[in-house]
Formats: C-alpha cells, sequence, structure tokens
C-alpha cells in the first residue's frame, strides 16, 4: 500500500486542520469531517485506513460514530481524542470499539507516534487479509488466526508462540470449528496413538488459552463443553 488515508472528525477546526497539516508533512492523505455525521459520510466516500475521532461533537459524538461504523463494518484503527481525563470515558470509547485514545491537550508527536504504530498494525493485518486469499491453508475465527504452512498463530494481529504440541492441538479444532472434540480423540489424532491418559490434554487446553485468550477464565475461543470435549467456538 503506498498511501495511508487518515480521517480526522473533529468539530474544532483549527484542530482539525493543524493535525491535518501534520499528518500530509508524513506523507498521509488526510480527510475532515466537522462531526460524527460527516464521519461516516466520509467513509462510505473515501477508503479509510485509521480515524482520528473527537468524543465531544454536535449532532453525533464520536462513541455514538465509531459504534456506528463497527456495525457497518469498517474494521481500521480509531483513535480517540477527548478534553477529560476520566478514566470512565477511556474505558467506554475503548469498549465501544476504539483502539487508543489521547488526553488533549496532547503533543503531536504523541499523536504521530500513535498514528505510524497503528498503521504498522493495520498494514500487517491487510496484509494477512490478502493472503487468506490465495492460501487455503489458513484458518480464522474472529481475532484468532492459524496458518498452517508457517506454523504461525496471531491474535487481533499479534503473533502467539506455541510448543509443537499446543499448535497441533489448536490447529485441529481451527479446522473444525464448533465441532467438540473429546480429550481421547484429541490425544489419538495429535500423538497418532491410543489413549491410555487423556491428563495431558487438559494441561495442554490451558496453556494455550493462557496464550489465545485475553480472560483465560472466561473464554472466547477454546470452550469446555462440560462432559463432552474441547470445540473452536464459531465466530464471523
Amino acid at each position: 500500500m503506498e498511501v495511508y488515508h487518515i480521517l480526522i472528525v473533529e468539530d474544532d477546526k483549527e484542530i482539525r486542520e493543524g493535525i491535518e497539516i501534520y499528518l500530509r508533512n508524513q506523507g498521509y492523505e488526510v480527510y475532515q469531517a466537522a462531526d460524527g455525521v460527516e464521519g461516516l459520510e466520509q467513509m462510505e466516500k473515501q477508503e479509510i485506513h485509521l480515524a482520528i475521532v473527537d468524543v465531544m461533537m454536535p449532532r453525533m459524538d464520536g462513541i455514538t460514530m465509531i459504534m456506528r461504523a463497527r456495525e457497518k463494518g469498517y474494521e481500521f484503527p480509531v483513535i480517540m481524542l477527548s478534553a477529560k481525563s476520566e478514566e470512565v470515558d477511556k474505558i467506554m470509547g475503548l469498549n465501544m470499539g476504539a483502539d487508543d485514545y489521547v488526553t488533549k491537550p496532547f503533543t503531536t508527536m504523541e499523536l504521530l507516534a500513535r498514528v505510524n504504530s497503528h498503521l504498522r498494525r493495520y498494514g500487517k493485518f491487510l496484509e494477512m487479509v490478502d493472503g487468506k486469499k490465495q492460501n487455503d491453508k489458513i484458518y480464522v475465527t474472529g481475532g484468532l488466526e492459524v496458518n498452517e504452512d508457517t506454523v504461525e498463530v496471531f491474535v487481533d494481529g499479534n503473533q502467539v508462540k506455541l510448543t509443537p504440541l499446543e499448535f497441533k492441538i489448536l490447529l485441529l479444532l481451527m479446522k473444525n470449528p464448533g465441532r467438540v472434540f473429546s480429550a481421547e480423540e484429541i490425544y489419538e489424532r495429535v500423538w497418532n496413538e491410543q489413549a491410555i491418559n487423556t491428563d495431558t490434554i487438559m494441561v495442554h487446553i490451558r496453556k494455550i488459552r493462557e496464550k489465545i485468550e485475553v480472560n483465560p477464565r472466561e473464554p472466547k475461543y477454546l470452550k469446555v463443553v462440560w462432559g463432552v470435549g474441547y470445540k473452536i467456538e464459531k465466530q464471523s
């Protein structure tokens, strides 16, 4: 990708134009919007790779705009701007789909560093999406991705290191999303021998969860079906 497109959604014209000057100097293509309504309109007209969004704006605030954008399927990173530093605003914004948070007043260098960092990660994400179109041996559910050819695992774009056995177990489950495998079946398929003691499966499952789940106690991907076995939850 040659040039990234950045959308600035901010009701203060001076702030908006000031940010644009610095971003254009970095080689980015920049689009502006004065509120959430205009921001959504810009998304429909332009391909956006990152948005810088103010929280408090007339007509439609930033949090509502982010929620609407995520509902429409826009996945680019969002950096929120706010004059408020209360933790509740930060948590609310991030829960509604924002990726980062900068409190006003901020330095230009701080904002640019955040922009560059998120675009690097998003660029890798886009490369992986392109790769999936050409490679059938990549299995994805939600933010979890397993590449059978390269023996790599990614969670939300970040690589996770698994042992060879952990990878084989996860790959088996990822190839069959929604299907429940008993501990005995997992053992026999991964070790290629008859299952005698399957306690080791429980240990491996726990270790995999610790690596791929945000909260292993409330797993999003690797689920237990009590009394039956384990499965990878189907997700879009």
